[in-house]
């Protein structure tokens, strides 16, 4: 109790930790202890603060461990720090016996006691056996320590990786946000519209529940379909009152074929005319949405036109409202109604018939209205090709002018019968239509080109009016092509004076004109001085290529 009490005292004035570690060194005979071999002593370059306590401190704790080993056999430490703490024993080799241990512990002891005390804070003994340091500093972290320190490291990375991820998703979410941001505004106007539109339609008469047009169409029986376009399928309903309907079903409900659905809705409902087709109303509510318009029996244009039995019922007559009325509809859409309208997607399949061939433009997906002070559109490519604008689709620019040239398109299509798109595989000569057409134009045969089932139905003069109309709506350069209000005006003007119309687009002159000069360059002089169907020849005047723009 005496010996515990010294060094709990020694111990609490200075924090010494003694190590004393027992490895075999002795010879195998029986456990006999060899003579101990000093083979290294170091002293730390440290000074203790207490260098007289310090010794004290060293020698007494060092006696009682030197004791412990004799008495056992087993190496010990312990340190001071207002308390005594053993370490766990490590037991010797098993051919070290316990006074093998004993010897070495003392003489490497005795090396350390005598060189380095009391002078340094750190010393280290090795011996042929055993090794002995002290210090001031614990050579090992406590249990707790170790698992603190482990835990610290694992708190600094979840951390680290937290705040990581943290940042990447800021950045993501800031990113996202960005994006949908800059699509709100690129639609904030249409979704405006939009809304409006769907209050407005929640409170008319306009809206129709999706159980009711499901009924009226048969749950959208396959017989019951009229068509489908390239935006949606048409089908033919009932509703219980007895009213014939036409219902337009999108193919997908996207926010692509929703703004498609609501441009429709929005442009339509705010035209009146007797050649546009007229929306009854809409459905919202259900899972897909649904346009309702009026039904038109005789469906459209190209089910007559580009049928070889069915194509008889369009007589001269009727072909010559088809192409008048569907003038005045676009005529009203660019210049009469409220706002100004582009259809972007004028062609046969986009005009439908009531029961008198009476034609009504449908379709209006693709439509854009713009300002009275912007001179185009700057909008993506879409539409049919063989309607599309030259200038349209490699600018991109989109003006009243793109409707002028799909009618011109359609017009030559209904005086000939023949598809602008197919009309290579149908020619013996391998030319398109258009280029057909320019070619019995410059050698003045285009009566040749007339369906052959109007060929006793019109005057010469009267057919050769539409087709000059036609090329004039088709040429080129938009700033040649008349506007609408000026092909209604011609189409029913008595006065055949039209300006000659230049070369539409797509076309190989070599290959389109047999009477062209050797540069390859068509010569509108020839081919006018030699035509005998030239309407400026029928009005006995001529006019200078150069002076022909309309406009």
């Amino acid at each position: 109790m005496q010996r515990r009490g010294s060094l709990a005292a020694a111990a609490a004035a200075f924090r010494c930790l003694l190590l004393v570690v027992v490895a075999a060194a002795a010879d195998d005979a029986g456990g006999a202890a060899a003579k101990p071999v000093i083979l290294a002593t170091v002293c730390g370059n440290t000074t203790a603060a207490d260098q007289e306590g310090f010794d004290v401190s060293f020698v007494n704790t060092l006696e009682l461990i030197y004791q412990n080993v004799t008495r056992s056999g087993f190496g010990a430490a312990a340190s001071g720090q207002g308390r005594r703490n053993r370490l766990r024993p490590r037991p010797c080799w098993r051919s070290l016996n316990a006074t093998a241990c004993a010897a070495c512990v003392a003489t490497a002891r005795d090396r350390v006691v005598g060189r380095c005390l009391p002078r340094a804070a750190e010393g280290y003994g090795l011996n042929a056996g055993c090794v002995v340091r002290y210090s001031t500093q614990p050579f090992y972290l406590p249990a707790n320590a170790a698992a603190a320190a482990g835990s610290s490291t694992r708190h600094i990375v979840i951390v680290v990786i937290a705040s990581v991820f943290c940042a990447l998703a800021v950045i993501g979410i800031a990113l996202v946000w960005a994006k949908m941001r800059n699509r709100r505004n690129d639609h904030h106007d249409d979704m405006d519209g939009s809304s409006e539109i769907i209050r407005t339609i929640a409170a008319s008469q306009l809206s129709f529940k999706y159980e009711e047009l499901c009924k009226a169409t048969d749950d959208f029986n396959q017989i019951n379909k009229l068509g489908q376009g390239g935006y949606g399928s048409v089908y033919k309903g009932v509703l219980l009152d007895g009213r014939e309907i036409a219902v337009k079903r999108l193919f997908f409900n996207t926010r692509e074929w929703a703004d498609q659905f609501f441009n429709e809705v929005r442009l339509v409902s705010q035209v009146q005319h007797k050649n546009l087709v007229k929306l009854l109303g809409c459905s919202i509510e259900g899972p897909e949405s649904l346009l309702v318009y009026e039904y038109l029996c005789n469906t459209s244009l190209d089910h007559y036109l580009f049928d070889a039995f069915k194509k008889t019922a369009l007589d001269w007559e009727r072909r010559f409202e088809i192409i008048l009325g569907t003038a005045e509809g676009l005529s009203y859409l660019h210049n009469a109604s409220e706002i100004r309208i582009i259809h972007r997607d004028i062609k046969a399949s986009n005009v439908l018939l009531d029961e008198r061939f009476r034609p009504k433009i449908a379709d209006f997906g693709l439509a854009r209205n713009f300002m009275e002070d912007q001179s185009h559109l700057s909008t993506g490519l879409a539409g049919t090709f063989g309607y599309m604008a030259p200038e349209y689709i490699v600018h991109g620019q989109l003006t009243e002018k793109a409707d002028i040239y799909s009618y011109g398109v359609l017009v030559l299509e209904i005086i000939t019968g023949r598809k602008s798109l197919n009309s290579v595989a149908s020619s013996a000569e391998g030319h398109s239509l258009m280029s057909l057409i320019w070619k019995h134009y410059n050698e003045g045969t285009l009566m040749e080109l007339l369906d052959p089932n109007l060929q006793e139905q019109c005057t010469e003069e009267g057919a050769l009016k539409v087709f000059h109309v036609g090329l004039l709506c088709a040429q080129a350069s938009p700033n040649l092509r008349p506007p609408m209000w000026k092909v209604v005006e011609m189409l029913g003007s008595r006065n055949n004076e039209l300006p000659r119309p230049t070369q539409p687009p797509f076309i190989n002159i070599k290959g389109s004109n047999a009477k062209s000069d050797s540069s390859g360059s068509s010569s509108l002089k020839s081919s006018s001085d030699k035509s005998p169907f030239s309407l400026n020849q029928l009005s006995g005047s001529q006019n200078n290529p150069a002076d022909d723009s309309i406009m």
